[in-house]
């Protein structure tokens, strides 16, 4: 059979053993942390604004075309919309489908949401921003505040440049801003110069809509050279704005003779202070499988780089808080149990079982460790302080079918069995239990109910067989119908 061939080769199992050992130890240190494991919830987010439409504008325009979208897509168990001034939330919630399955319904989702924006949404309205709800894009990995001596443009500009380069440090999902706000060229009219000169506030609109706009005209071929034609209509001075003629009228008449044009921003939503200071803040959420401390690492270093920078300005850039000191924690304090418990292990069988044993069961604890770290570092999971968790849990389990395997090895052999077949007949029997039991056993045990669907019974028939294993005196009946019913054959 394969088990005898594979450990009668040596040089192959003995390669095995530390291939295994080594790369689970290389996946293990390589794994990436996270305080928590990914979760997906099957939620998924749909943003669209409308500057300054009421709500029932943005429930006619926005809410109402997206979720008749949205209503094409199979799978989905319910959809909750709110709609206030100048936003439509959609939240989307998927049934319970696979990950394959669920990837190919946030296409379509997106597919109808595009098609729809295109065809009905207000040419006013910002595009809409699908955002899928999981437990590393719900909670920011990191928070940053940059502050400065006033809420200028030189604030909102650096912030504007910060957040991107946030954004390209790898391992970033997504930099979340508040107190930051686009800016805007502010008309205000005079509405009776606007009555003086016969012109409406409409017409006034109007101008501002068809002068203040790039417009891309296609391209012409000029012999064999091909020219972009485009016209530049937008420009940041205000100036430029104010002296735009308004159409309509047979006098020479400007904007800048009917009303004034400043420089502004938006309206604050949000506004971010720290130490007394007007700032700007960044919530930076990570990749499903980002490695949370050396983001953390990466963020810290590009704030003290980026610092040396703007304190000429009197910016600064400050960590306000990250997960790393909570994540680092809940994994070191999982690790060190793992370790005394695998320590004690080992002590405890030294003690009982005796070093042979012992050494035995050892080795076999990381060798598996080893094999489920690598696994882990396949399947793409991170290190978390559940998985931790479970390792603490596993490893008593781990340790019972460690002390049944060797001690029946250990068993046969003292019976004069050969080594190698002491092995094959000892994990047999640990691996099929449930096949060795004859109808004598069954009846005698029959309260016990041992069968091959009832693993847990099996761990109980293991310990005891552990238990039976400390004993050695010649004269022990009892001990030794326990080793004849779970070792010996029938």
């Amino acid at each position: 059979m394969w088990l005898k061939s594979f450990l009668s080769n040596h040089v192959l199992a003995n390669t095995t053993f530390v291939v295994v050992l080594l790369i689970g130890i290389l996946s293990y240190l390589q794994l990436p942390r996270a305080q928590d494991p990914e979760v997906n919830f099957n939620w998924i987010s749909i943003i669209t604004a409308l500057p300054g439409a009421s709500t029932e504008d943005v429930e006619k325009l926005i809410t109402d075309p997206l979720e008749d979208a949205i209503r094409k897509v199979q799978d989905i168990k319910f959809v909750s919309s709110t709609s206030r001034e100048g936003i439509a939330d959609i939240l989307v919630r998927f049934e319970d489908i696979s990950e394959r399955l669920f990837d190919k319904r946030i296409n379509d989702l997106r597919r109808e949401i595009q098609n729809k924006a295109n065809a009905e949404l207000p040419d006013e309205a910002i595009d809409p921003v699908i955002l899928e709800i999981t437990t590393s894009n719900n909670f920011p990995t990191a928070t940053l505040i940059l502050t400065g001596k006033a809420n200028d443009e030189l604030l909102r500009k650096t912030a504007f440049n910060v957040r991107k380069d946030l954004e390209r440090i790898s391992g970033v999902n997504s930099v979340i801003e508040a107190g930051l706000t686009d800016p805007e060229l502010n008309v205000a009219f005079d509405p009776s110069a606007l009555r003086e000169r016969g012109i409406s506030p409409i017409q006034l609109a109007n101008t501002v809509r068809r002068y203040f706009r790039d417009v891309v005209a296609g391209d012409m071929q000029i012999g064999q050279q091909s020219w972009i034609v485009r016209v530049v209509g937008t420009d940041a001075d205000p100036g430029y704005l104010a002296n735009l003629p308004i159409t309509g009228t047979e006098q020479n008449i400007i904007i800048g003779d009917v009303a004034e044009v400043s420089w502004s921003h938006d309206k604050f939503n949000k506004l971010s202070r720290y130490n007394n200071q007007p700032g700007v803040t960044l919530a930076v959420t990570k990749q499903a499988t980002a490695n949370i401390l050396d983001l953390v690492a990466q963020i810290n270093q590009y704030l003290e780089q980026k610092n040396t920078v703007l304190a000429a300005a009197g910016l600064k850039l400050t960590l306000l808080n990250d997960q790393t000191e909570s994540t680092r924690e809940a994994i070191n304090i999982m690790q060190g149990n793992a370790l005394l418990g695998l320590l004690l292990v080992a002590l405890i069988t030294w003690i009982f079982l005796g070093a042979h044993i012992a050494f035995f069961i050892g080795i076999g604890i990381p060798f598996t460790l080893a094999g489920t770290f690598w696994l882990l570092s396949v399947t793409g999971q991170t290190l978390n302080q559940n998985i931790l968790l479970g390792v603490v849990i596993v490893l008593g389990m781990l340790v019972d079918d460690a002390v049944v395997v060797v001690e029946a090895i250990y068993y046969r052999i003292q019976r004069g069995a050969q080594s190698m077949q002491a092995a094959i007949d000892a994990l047999e029997r640990s691996l099929y239990p449930g096949n060795r039991l004859s109808g004598h056993h069954h009846g005698s045990l029959s309260a016990v109910n041992v069968n091959a669907g009832h693993r847990r019974k099996i761990h109980v028939h293991r310990a005891l067989c552990g238990i039976c294993g400390i004993a050695h005196q010649p004269d022990s009946s009892v001990l030794d119908v326990a080793r004849a019913y779970f070792y010996d054959p029938p």
